[in-house]
């Protein structure tokens, strides 16, 4: 079965800066760009850390140790001295589920995406990712029955009816076997766009072990 790739969604034109780019200078391309976080890459354009609004405003705050009396001032702040390290990030050939999922347990707005060797080859955001979610009804249904029934499960064509609405899928008829209800269930809630599955799909016959075993204590009594 195929699942939407971090590399489908992304954006592959990526604002970013240099460890060295002064703090100033960030909060600009912030601004300018309407973003609310930039990676910061080396020389070989590997991902050493992420800049975002929160950093540069944690700076901005008073010093909690103001400076004592023959303290050398500080010099002005780089990306290197606010930015966030190491960069959570995500490969493009991940799923993009497993994207949101790192997003959401990390609490994160975006994320950079590298390739093998940690190079940036784009950016992911929680609005890209939204876009699973307003898949049209009739692909979602066509994938169901294709890949799903068809492809991984090789129900026979009208065993079972397909509906979905507002991504909500409904599932009607029969398959052989009751041991393939719970794998139809759990392809179907996987697929990019399904809000929620009902099911009442039922098997012709009962191969689970538990009826397997209930059938051959049957037969000894005999």
């Amino acid at each position: 079965m195929k699942h939407i790739k971090v590399a489908d969604l992304m954006t592959d034109e990526v604002v970013s800066v240099a460890p060295e780019t002064a703090f100033k200078d960030v909060a600009k391309l912030l601004a300018q760009y309407g973003v609310s976080g930039l990676p910061v890459l080396d020389d070989e354009d590997r991902v050493v850390g992420v800049v975002s609004q929160t950093d540069l405003l944690a700076r901005m705050a008073p010093a909690s140790h103001p400076l004592q009396e023959g303290d050398a001032p500080a010099g002005p702040p780089t990306a290197r001295d606010v930015m966030s390290a190491p960069a959570v990030t995500v490969r493009a050939d991940e799923t993009a589920g497993d994207a949101a999922r790192l997003m959401t347990r990390r609490g994160i707005e975006r994320l950079p995406v590298v390739d093998e060797e940690d190079r940036l080859v784009g950016i992911v955001t929680r609005r890209d990712l939204l876009r699973l979610f307003v898949r049209p009804d009739s692909e979602i249904r066509r994938r169901v029955a294709d890949e799903v029934l068809a492809e991984v499960l090789d129900v026979p064509l009208g065993d079972i009816d397909v509906h979905v609405v507002d991504g909500i899928v409904t599932l009607e008829g029969r398959v052989e076997r009751r041991s393939q209800l719970p794998a139809l269930l759990r392809l179907v809630e996987q697929l990019d766009g399904v809000v929620a599955v009902t099911s009442r799909v039922t098997a012709r016959t009962d191969d689970t072990p538990t009826a397997r075993a209930g059938r051959a204590g049957h037969a000894l009594m005999w």
